[in-house]
């Protein structure tokens, strides 16, 4: 999967997306990087709207694992998975002054073996991924998540 891709996909599966003017910056095997401009996402302050943060690091957490998977399951015919949020918790240390961006990681990257392989075993799995949300090269909010990959059987 490319980054267009990615970008594409998000856009026309997950409408909220296209609306916040979210870019896929970087698609990397360890990390997501999405960016999103003020204008879409300004509040009341003429800052970002936490709203819009915590939906840019959703969408980061979730992109990352969603392109983790889908290589994966490339690599071994497996069956497709639906994959949701099951936790999530943000912090914001400052307000987010102007277009910001988004980028997720596993939150333990040993974790990821263990993980495809308790979906296999069992059809469900748990991991963890940390953004980090950052607007002119500080970091201003921390987010952490669980997701739960769950295989759809044919």
């Amino acid at each position: 999967m490319t980054g267009g891709e990615l970008q594409r996909y998000l856009h026309e599966h997950i409408p909220l997306s296209k609306a916040m003017g979210a870019e896929v910056v970087e698609l990397l095997p360890e990390s997501v990087t999405l960016s999103a401009p003020l204008a879409p996402n300004i509040n009341h302050r003429a800052t970002v709207f936490g709203g819009s943060a915590a939906a840019l690091g959703m969408l980061a957490a979730w992109s990352l694992l969603h392109a983790r998977l889908r290589t994966a399951r490339a690599a071994s015919g497996s069956a497709p998975v639906r994959l949701v949020v099951q936790r999530s918790e943000i912090h914001y240390e400052r307000p987010i002054p102007g277009d910001f961006r988004a980028r997720a990681r596993l939150a333990d990257p040993g974790d990821w073996e263990r993980f495809l392989a308790m979906l296999e075993r069992r059809g469900r799995a748990r991991i963890a991924v940390d953004v980090v949300l950052e607007s002119n090269g500080e970091a201003c909010a921390l987010m952490s998540g669980e997701f739960v990959a769950s295989r759809l059987d044919p």
